[in-house]
């Protein structure tokens, strides 16, 4: 091991960042696309340390920033096409049967959801690998609905690559601090988790409220 990657090594101690920087030291460049793809399948590892700790490696010469960008890109893809199929083995008919069992819904809640995607569904592929949480959770109904394979792919490359840019940009200029960024992107994350609970909470409300006068009306 040269002195780059045991720098790198022993850079971050414990935690996620120090498993993604043994993955980087150990293999490189497909060490960084292994570790996005597996934060794909589970949103809970967070790309906002991965990515900027691969920016890092690149600027230690652990691995180029070319290597850096492509295996991290490879990566955001092989696991939004694995979610996708996901939602593709899913499927219409049974998201229809669980979405007709859950209370404080309507059938036709689910049917504009559906004309919505067919009509954004390209802008929200693209624009929600930027965000997080969504950026793993829009290739779910990407499969659902059958969103062409090659769309898909085309939108989640060219969203992921903006992503996973800026992210691996970051940590190659900033250095050994580089964990600056999850300071900030963690509280963009907070933000949406926050704008999504307070999202589902109105729903509810206005649902009840609805459900509320209605049952007034027939008592009346």
């Amino acid at each position: 091991m040269n002195l780059t990657t045991m720098a790198l090594a022993q850079q971050p101690a414990d935690g996620v960042a120090g498993w993604a920087a043994d993955l980087v030291a150990t293999m490189g460049g497909p060490g960084a696309g292994l570790a996005i793809a597996l934060e794909n399948l589970f949103p809970p590892l967070p790309s906002e340390v991965i990515l900027p700790l691969t920016g890092f490696a690149a600027g230690q010469g652990v691995l180029s920033l070319a290597s850096a960008l492509f295996w991290t890109t490879l990566g955001s893809v092989v696991g939004a096409v694995a979610l996708y199929w996901i939602g593709v083995l899913f499927g219409r008919e049974r998201m229809h049967a669980i979405w007709g069992k859950l209370p404080l819904v309507k059938a036709s809640d689910l049917v504009r959801t559906e004309q919505w995607f067919v009509k954004h569904g390209t802008k929200a592929v693209f624009f929600g690998r930027m965000v997080p949480i969504f950026r793993s959770l829009i290739s779910v109904p990407a499969g659902v609905e059958r969103m062409p394979m090659p769309t898909f792919i085309m939108l989640t490359t060219l969203g992921s690559l903006i992503w996973n840019g800026i992210l691996v940009m970051a940590g190659y200029w900033l250095g050994d601090q580089w964990d600056v960024v999850e300071t900030y992107v963690g509280f963009l994350s907070k933000a949406v988790l926050v704008l999504v609970v307070v999202a589902v909470v109105a729903y509810v409300a206005v649902r009840l409220r609805g459900r509320g006068r209605a049952q007034h009306r027939r008592a009346s």
